[in-house]
C-alpha cells in the first residue's frame, strides 16, 4: 500500500473487500445452491456450506448440519430454484422442507460411488466393503429364500421351545421350577403352558402405509389377472394407501413365489461367484479391484486392466452382468436423457444381485432428482472444491500459527 501511495494498511483493505464481497451476495438473488456438509472437527462436530453454482463462490457456511438451520436458510432465500445435493436423505428433507419450489439434483459422482458400492458388496459376498479377495460359494441365496429360511428357523425354534416346556410340566415341575430351568420368566411359561400348540405372534396393527391395510382388494386384483406392480400402486394409491412402492414389491414378490411354488416351477437361477484370478500375477482379484474395473469405460484402461477385466468377466458371470448394467448406467448419465433410466432400474431390479436390486430401489425412491441430475448441467462438485479450499485454508492458518509460536 505505500507503494501505492494509499495511507491505510493492508488489513483495512482486505477488510472492505470481504465486506463488500458480504453485501454483494446479500444483494444478489441466488438461483442454483449447491449444499453440502463438511467437518469443523472430523467426527464431531459439522457443519453445512451454500455455494452459488452461478457464481461459482460461498454464499454462506453454518454453524451445524441440522434440518431446522439449512431449511430456514433456504426459506429465507425464496429465489432459489435449483439445489444440487449429494445422496443424503437429510438434505433431500431441507429442500423438501425449506426449498418446496426448487428443483433437487443429485450428484452424479455419488451416483456412480454408490453403484460401484453395491458392485463391491456383491462381488464380496460378505455385505462389507473389505479388500478380501472374492469368496467362492455355489451360488448367491436370493434375499427373498434367504427370508423364508430364517422364518422357518424362527418356527422351529418356537417349536422347540414348546415341546421342551410341556415335557418338563408332564415331569410333574412347577412353574417356577421350569423357569429356573429354562431361563425364561414364569409368566411366560404359564402363557405357553395354556396353549397345546406354540402360539402365533400377534401382527401389529394395519396401517395404511402397509399393503397388507389393502390385502382384500389386492388379493381380488390379482385373481382378476391385474399383476403390474406399477398398476397395482396407482390403484391402491387411490384407495388410500401412503407406503412406497418396494413395499407392495415385496408383498406382490411373495405371491408370485408362492403360486411358482404350487405349479412346481423352480426359482430363478441366481448367478454364480467363483473366485478369479489376476491372468499376470495368479492373485486372486479383490473385491474393491473388481469394483472399480467394473464401472471404468474400456477406453480408460491400461492393457493390463483390460486383461483382468477380460477375466473377471469370464470367470463371473455376476461381474459380466453387473458390467452390462455398469456401463449402461454410464450412458445414461452422459446421454442427458433420463428416459431409459426407468428401463434400467426394472433391469437390475431383475438381475437378481441383491446390492444392486437394492441400488435401483433406491433410484426409484429418489427418481426426481436423479433425473434432473441427468438432464441438467448442475452437480455438486464445486461444493466439495470449496470445502477443500476451506480445510486448505484453516490448515495454512494453522500452521502460520504454529510457526509464530516457534519463531
Amino acid at each position: 500500500m505505500q507503494r501505492l501511495g494509499m495511507p491505510v494498511s493492508d488489513d483495512t483493505i482486505l477488510r472492505h473487500l470481504k465486506r463488500d464481497a458480504t453485501v454483494a451476495h446479500h444483494n444478489t438473488e441466488i438461483r442454483v445452491v449447491g449444499i453440502d456438509d463438511w467437518s469443523w472437527r472430523r467426527a464431531t462436530s459439522y457443519g453445512t456450506v451454500m455455494v452459488d453454482l452461478e457464481r461459482r463462490s460461498v454464499v454462506d457456511i453454518l454453524d451445524d448440519r441440522s434440518v431446522e438451520s439449512a431449511a430456514m436458510w433456504l426459506r429465507s432465500h425464496p429465489s432459489v430454484e435449483v439445489v444440487s445435493r449429494d445422496r443424503c436423505g437429510l438434505y433431500a428433507q431441507v429442500v423438501r422442507e425449506g426449498a418446496p419450489q426448487a428443483r433437487q439434483v443429485a450428484d452424479r459422482f455419488h451416483l456412480v460411488q454408490n453403484l460401484r458400492s453395491a458392485i463391491e458388496e456383491q462381488m464380496s459376498l460378505s455385505g462389507r466393503a473389505t479388500g478380501r479377495a472374492i469368496l467362492s460359494k455355489d451360488a448367491i441365496v436370493d434375499a427373498a429364500t434367504h427370508r423364508r429360511r430364517a422364518r422357518l428357523a424362527h418356527r422351529q425354534s418356537r417349536q422347540e421351545i414348546f415341546e421342551k416346556l410341556h415335557a418338563l410340566r408332564d415331569e410333574g415341575l412347577s412353574y417356577s421350577e421350569i423357569a429356573r430351568r429354562t431361563g425364561y420368566e414364569r409368566r411366560s411359561v404359564a402363557n405357553w403352558l395354556k396353549f397345546k400348540a406354540p402360539p402365533d405372534r400377534r401382527r401389529a396393527a394395519l396401517k395404511p402405509t402397509s399393503p397388507w391395510y389393502f390385502e382384500a382388494f389386492l388379493a381380488q386384483c390379482w385373481r382378476d389377472g391385474n399383476r403390474c406392480g406399477r398398476h397395482l400402486f396407482h390403484d391402491v394409491k387411490q384407495r388410500g394407501y401412503t407406503g412406497s412402492f418396494a413395499n407392495l414389491e415385496r408383498l406382490l414378490g411373495a405371491w408370485r413365489r408362492a403360486e411358482r411354488e404350487r405349479v412346481g416351477d423352480v426359482l430363478p437361477t441366481v448367478l454364480k461367484l467363483e473366485p478369479v484370478r489376476d491372468p499376470e500375477t495368479g492373485h486372486a482379484i479383490s473385491p474393491v479391484i473388481a469394483a472399480s474395473l467394473c464401472i471404468k469405460p474400456r477406453g480408460m484402461l491400461t492393457d493390463r486392466q483390460v486383461r483382468k477385466v477380460d477375466a473377471l468377466k469370464q470367470g463371473s458371470e455376476a461381474f459380466a452382468e453387473m458390467r452390462r448394467l455398469a456401463m449402461r448406467f454410464n450412458g445414461i448419465l452422459r446421454g442427458k436423457r433420463s428416459a431409459p433410466l426407468e428401463e434400467w432400474i426394472d433391469d437390475a431390479i431383475d438381475s437378481e444381485l441383491i446390492p444392486i436390486m437394492r441400488f435401483a430401489r433406491v433410484l426409484r425412491r429418489d427418481i426426481d432428482a436423479v433425473n434432473n441430475a441427468i438432464e441438467m448441467p448442475w452437480s455438486n462438485g464445486q461444493a466439495e472444491g470449496q470445502i477443500n479450499r476451506l480445510k486448505s485454508k484453516r490448515c495454512s492458518q494453522a500452521t502460520g500459527l504454529v510457526s509464530g509460536f516457534s519463531a
